[in-house]
C-alpha cells in the first residue's frame, strides 16, 4: 500500500471522536442489568423501546456528532459555533425520530455528548475530562438564537415544577454528575478489582444517587426520585453491584423503579458522558489515525 493510501485510510480526529460519541451510546444501552433502563435483558419501564431501536439511533447520530466535530475544528469557541452546533444537533435529532419513528430515544445524549464532541475539537491536546468539562459547559452557556419556538419539553416542565437542574444545567455547570461521581466511582471499581461491566454499573449507580433526573420526576415525581437515589446508594454501600449483597439491593431497586414505572434515563445518558470521556483521553493522547 502506498503511503498516499495508508494516509488516507486512517480515520480523521472528526471521525474517531464521532466512533467514539457512538460507541458510548451503545455502551451504555448493552450495559446489563441496569435497573428500569433498556438493556441487553429487555425494555425495563419503557413500552416503545428495545435494544434493536437503541443500536440503530445511537448509529444514526454518527454524521451529527461528526459535522459537530468538523465545525470545531474551523471555528473558535464562541456564539457562532454555539449556533452551529446547535443546528447540527436539531438536525441530529430529526434523523434519529425519523429512524425511530418518532421515539425519543436519545435527545438529552445528543445534547451532552454533541458538547462535549465539539468541546474535544475545540483543544484536542487539552483531553483532561476538567480541561473538556470546562469548554463544553462554556459553549452550553451560550444563548443560541437560532431555537425555534416550541412547546416546553417534559425535561423544562418538571425543572419548573420541581426547581431542579435539569440537561441544561448540568452541561453549563460542567456535568459535575460525571466529573464527580460518574468517572470517580468507575474508577474505584476498577482498583477494587471489579470488572468493566460491574464498574460501569457501579458509576451510573453513583450518577443516580445524587442526579436530580427529570425522566424520573416526569414519570414519578418526588416519589420515583426518592426511590431512585435512595436504592442506588443501597447498592453502593453494600459493596456495589459485583458484590451479593449488592447484587440484592439492584433487584430491589430495579422491583421498585418498575413499579412506579420510573426510568432514570438522565442518568443513562450522563453514563454515556461518562463512558464518553473515560476513553477520550487516551484516545487524543495517541497520534490521530493510529488507533
Amino acid at each position: 500500500m502506498s503511503a498516499f493510501i495508508a494516509a488516507r485510510a486512517r480515520p480523521s480526529l472528526a471521525e474517531r471522536l464521532a466512533d467514539l460519541a457512538v460507541e458510548a451510546l451503545i455502551d451504555e444501552a448493552d450495559l446489563s442489568p441496569k435497573p428500569a433502563l433498556v438493556d441487553r435483558r429487555g425494555s425495563g419501564a419503557h413500552r416503545d423501546l428495545d435494544l434493536k431501536l437503541m443500536h440503530a439511533s445511537a448509529r444514526a447520530l454518527w454524521p451529527a456528532f461528526h459535522a459537530m466535530a468538523e465545525a470545531a475544528g474551523d471555528a473558535e469557541l464562541g456564539l457562532p459555533l454555539r449556533e452551529t452546533i446547535g443546528r447540527l444537533g436539531r438536525e441530529g435529532e430529526a434523523r434519529m425520530l425519523a429512524v425511530t419513528g418518532g421515539v425519543n430515544t436519545h435527545r438529552g445524549a445528543i445534547w451532552a455528548l454533541g458538547l462535549l464532541v465539539t468541546a474535544a475539537a475545540l483543544e484536542p491536546s487539552q483531553a483532561a475530562p476538567q480541561q473538556m468539562s470546562l469548554r463544553a459547559a462554556r459553549l452550553a452557556r451560550l444563548e443560541d438564537r437560532q431555537i425555534p419556538a416550541q412547546a416546553p419539553s417534559h425535561g423544562e416542565r418538571v425543572r419548573q415544577r420541581y426547581g431542579v437542574r435539569g440537561a441544561r444545567e448540568e452541561a453549563q455547570c460542567g456535568f459535575p454528575g460525571v466529573l464527580h461521581h460518574g468517572l470517580p466511582q468507575l474508577k474505584r471499581s476498577r482498583r477494587a478489582g471489579f470488572d468493566e461491566n460491574h464498574a460501569r454499573l457501579d458509576a451510573l449507580l453513583a450518577i443516580m444517587a445524587q442526579l436530580a433526573d427529570t425522566c424520573v420526576l416526569h414519570r414519578a415525581g418526588l416519589e420515583g426520585l426518592a426511590c431512585m437515589q435512595h436504592g442506588a446508594r443501597m447498592v453502593l454501600d453494600a459493596g456495589g453491584s459485583a458484590t451479593l449483597a449488592g447484587r440484592r439491593c439492584l433487584k430491589a431497586l430495579e422491583h421498585d423503579l418498575l413499579a412506579l414505572d420510573a426510568s432514570p434515563g438522565g442518568a443513562a445518558d450522563l453514563l454515556a458522558a461518562t463512558l464518553f470521556l473515560d476513553r477520550l483521553e487516551p484516545m487524543l493522547g495517541a497520534p490521530i489515525g493510529s488507533l
